[in-house]
């Protein structure tokens, strides 16, 4: 068929205007569903600092930064963050320390290594830990993985944070090892190929030409898990304890930023006073502290290309 001098590829006009409709609104809609999620997340930002405000008329930012304790709803109230957030990065920390290796290995492993058979087994079921309710992470952190630690550490507490960040930890594998190992997947096999033809073995090209290529992939994977581990609630609530204390010892319990926020959602303080607006000035902190990490990993992406 020849084309059209219209352009429209030999179809008649009516039809080549309506697939061009078709398109446009495809276009359209799927333009209003990223506009959407930004929408909601730039809601989310907007309501946190509209609620946070009437606390930082009454708490200056200085103390609020700087202050070790943290008693809002004491009768000595004090309104420092810092406790909050020792426990929250000391629990993300050992999630992680657990999660990203051996997410990584696995991905590795599944996507190089691994049979078709059990690719298609292994995953699914490393997958189905993500259907288990935290609330029931949080018990077997309470019930086993602490009194499993307590025959290396007698004297370690009954609440700690140690016991809630490697719980965590295998929380969040399956999103860094599913999510790797399906970037590993979409590198082309004839980049495989030509390592292979160059000499190297199958582990060489998966850690040193694989692993680069799918690095953006591997990335969104690892930012993903650490949002996972800082936003995790029921786990920490249950096994780390509801001690505001500030330290960095993991075998000690304390209070994650989102421990605190259940703690005081249970509906016991009135709406407006000091102590309900304080989650607010918490979960906005939370906030930052995730923006945070996700601009670094995509700083230290941005800079890896560079160097590679």
């Amino acid at each position: 068929m020849k084309p059209s001098p219209d352009g429209s590829g030999g179809c008649p006009r009516g039809a080549h205007s309506s697939r061009v409709a078709r398109e446009r609104a495809i276009e359209w809609a799927l333009l209003l569903a990223a506009l959407t999620s930004v929408a909601v997340t730039v809601g989310i930002a907007g309501v946190l600092v509209y609620e946070s405000l009437p606390f930082f008329r009454h708490v200056s930012l200085a103390e609020f930064l700087t202050d070790p304790q943290w008693t809002p709803l004491f009768s000595e109230a004090h309104y420092g963050i810092l406790p909050l957030v020792a426990g929250t990065l000391v629990t993300t920390a050992v999630a992680l320390l657990m999660a990203l290796p051996v997410g990584t290995i696995t991905a590795i492993y599944l996507s190089e290594c691994a049979t078709l058979v059990v690719r298609e087994t292994v995953k699914p079921l490393l997958e189905l830990l993500t259907a288990v309710p935290t609330v029931v992470f949080g018990y077997f952190a309470l019930l086993f993985v602490t009194p499993f630690l307590q025959l290396i550490w007698a004297d370690l507490p009954g609440f700690n944070m140690l016991s809630a960040g490697l719980v965590i930890g295998v929380m969040i594998i399956p999103y860094v090892s599913s999510l790797s190992e399906d970037a590993m997947r979409a590198v082309p096999m004839d980049t495989r190929e030509g390592s292979y033809a160059m000499g190297a073995t199958r582990m060489q090209t998966a850690l040193r030409v694989v692993v680069p290529s799918a690095l953006s992939g591997i990335a969104a994977a690892y930012a993903l898990g650490i949002s996972r581990a800082i936003g995790e609630t029921m786990v920490v609530a249950i096994a780390a304890g509801m001690q505001p204390t500030l330290t960095w010892n993991p075998l000690e319990p304390a209070e994650t930023i989102t421990a605190y926020i259940v703690q005081v959602s249970l509906g016991d303080l009135p709406h407006g006073s000091i102590g309900y607006q304080s989650i607010f000035a918490a979960g906005l902190t939370l906030l930052l502290m995730t923006l945070l990490f996700n601009v670094a990993g995509y700083l230290l992406r941005k800079g890896f290309w560079k160097a590679y």
